[in-house]
């Protein structure tokens, strides 16, 4: 028995390197601070996803489940994606990926079918969840009232393609050109930064009383000079004006106490009917998009073998980051998490390859059933574990 705990031990305690490439792939597999999972299987075709760590925990969180989308074993049966870009720390993304499908499960259940009604509410259910976390470790832990985190859904389900997104993460589809042969990108999702004019005007329009609502601060437009994304889960402090107050870091307090939350959590969400033209769909978190575009990184996609999909597009993300530092891609792989982050953020990609046979099935067909993390293992926020790699818990 002692010699079974002893080999086991030695096991969990190997470096993450010593992982990287033996055993199943079946959770994926470790390089350093890449997480990725080359190729899988999902009800509706086939996927790819892959992670890079910069900063020193990950706040990136991403999930894909497929199969049945309900609490009930008669469906609907479909897809789902989260990408979830966390800022401030990592509670936020993680309590995301720790809830947010159950909320859409039980909803589905309750209306026997999948909507934009389920995904708003599942949205809802999440950042009520997270507030009552907020009260509860408040008086302990004030600091958490300033965590918050984007988050991208998408839910393929009877042949439609909900896209639901709050913050800056973005949902690209490829789509084939008969004429042509030219795979055109499509942006499905709206996003929330303060960078776009028209979201400063948003604001401004839903909070005309206040004249400094988006500030210009060091060439950045910030919420209230504090924040670039304007709809979130979390950042409570810009929510609910109790706290934001003493003990919460004086950076975060405002001047004045205010009326209505500043940051909204209410999704924008578009409905797409799938076309057997419409091939790829790619979803992922900022740090992608801060160096590729949208048809730069559907041409990648579609140019390529199927096979490693995302940790390819966050190869080439990377050789950009390093680029623009003059510095070799060699040479930034070796810069360890957190120094990391002032070359490039955390980087999360799912490519989800959409099958018009598999779609055109419908929801009501069983087919494989599918649940993976960004990460392959997920860790709860507060658990430290030996068998634990960078990409889970980080430095302090």
């Amino acid at each position: 028995m002692l010699s079974r705990l002893i080999s086991f031990l030695k096991a969990c305690w190997r470096p993450s390197s010593d992982r990287s490439h033996s055993g199943s792939d079946a959770a994926g597999r470790q390089d350093g601070l890449l997480w990725y999972k080359d190729t899988g299987q999902h009800i509706n075709g086939e996927f790819s996803m892959a992670v890079v760590q910069a900063n020193n925990l990950l706040e990136d969180q991403s999930q894909i489940e497929s199969g049945c989308l309900s609490l009930l074993d008669s469906g609907p049966y479909g897809t789902f994606v989260g990408v979830y870009d966390g800022h401030g720390g990592p509670e936020t993304s993680r309590y995301i990926n720790d809830h947010l499908f159950h909320h859409l499960k039980r909803f589905a259940a309750e209306q026997q079918s999948m909507s934009v009604d389920v995904i708003k509410k599942a949205f809802q259910a999440t950042e009520e969840g997270f507030f009552s976390v907020v009260a509860k470790q408040w008086p302990m832990k004030p600091q958490i009232a300033a965590v918050g985190s984007c988050c991208l859904v998408g839910v393929v389900c009877n042949g439609i393609l909900y896209i639901a997104n709050l913050g800056d993460s973005r949902a690209v589809l490829g789509r084939a050109v008969k004429a042509t042969g030219e795979v055109l990108a499509i942006q499905l999702s709206a996003e929330h930064n303060a960078s776009i004019e028209s979201v400063r005007q948003e604001m401004q329009a839903t909070h005309p009383e206040d004249k400094d609502i988006v500030v210009l601060k060091h060439n950045v437009w910030r919420v209230k000079g504090l924040i670039q994304i304007t709809r979130s889960i979390g950042d409570v402090y810009l929510k609910k004006t109790e706290y934001n107050r003493e003990p919460l870091y004086s950076k975060f307090r405002l001047r004045e106490p205010f009326k209505k939350p500043i940051l909204s959590s209410d999704p924008a969400i578009s409905v797409h009917e799938l076309q057997p033209h419409d091939q790829v769909c790619i979803f992922a978190s900022d740090g992608l998009w801060e160096h590729l575009t949208n048809q730069e990184a559907v041409d990648l996609v579609q140019k390529s073998p199927r096979n490693g999909s995302a940790k390819r597009l966050v190869k080439v993300a990377l050789q950009e980051a390093a680029k623009k530092r003059e510095m070799r891609y060699s040479d930034l792989k070796k810069i360890d998490r957190g120094v990391r982050r002032h070359f490039h953020d955390d980087i999360t990609v799912v490519v989800v390859f959409l099958d018009s046979n598999l779609i055109s099935r419908g929801s009501s067909v069983r087919g494989p059933t599918l649940s993976l993390r960004g990460g392959g293992i997920h860790l709860p926020a507060k658990t430290l574990a030996p068998c634990a790699t960078p990409m889970e818990v980080g430095n302090s």
